[in-house]
């Protein structure tokens, strides 16, 4: 059996992570694994970025990450107060799937968490799944937690 050694558990900060959250809390505990919180800002297209003038772009994106960072302790200190591992944090800029899965190879993470939001049809399509982009493309196996159980 593979042995857990990290956990890195990509999170939106929605209000059904917080299931996913004690299920990565949880394992972390019982495999004494350290746990890797990471809360990936979405990118613009080019399409959208280029209408924009670089200038209040580079503001925009100086505050989505002080909030994000914000919001990252919040989450930590709501979620993960009682947690007693070893726990690291980290807010980045980047394509969602993509860089969940190139920071858990570049860490050298066993598992990764994320939340499912169950989104079918329309929405689904509209909005795409990072999710499901990351189990396709993962080579370390991918744990899914739907927002309801």
């Amino acid at each position: 059996m593979t042995q857990i050694k990290l956990i890195v558990y990509a999170t939106d900060f929605s209000d059904g992570a917080a299931r996913a959250a004690e299920l990565a809390s949880h394992l972390a505990r019982i495999h004494g694994a350290r746990l890797h919180l990471l809360h990936v800002i979405t990118e613009l297209g080019d399409r959208h970025r280029r209408s924009i003038p670089a200038g209040v772009m580079d503001a925009f994106v100086r505050e989505v990450n002080t909030q994000a960072v914000t919001d990252m302790h919040d989450f930590v200190q709501r979620l993960f107060g009682q947690f007693k591992g070893e726990l690291t944090t980290e807010v980045m800029i980047g394509p969602g799937a993509e860089a969940v899965l190139s920071q858990a190879e570049k860490l050298g993470a066993d598992l990764i968490i994320v939340g499912s939001h169950g989104r079918h049809g329309l929405e689904k399509l509209l909005l795409g799944s990072t999710t499901e982009r990351v189990i396709r493309q993962s080579s370390i196996p991918v744990l899914t937690v739907p927002e309801r159980g």
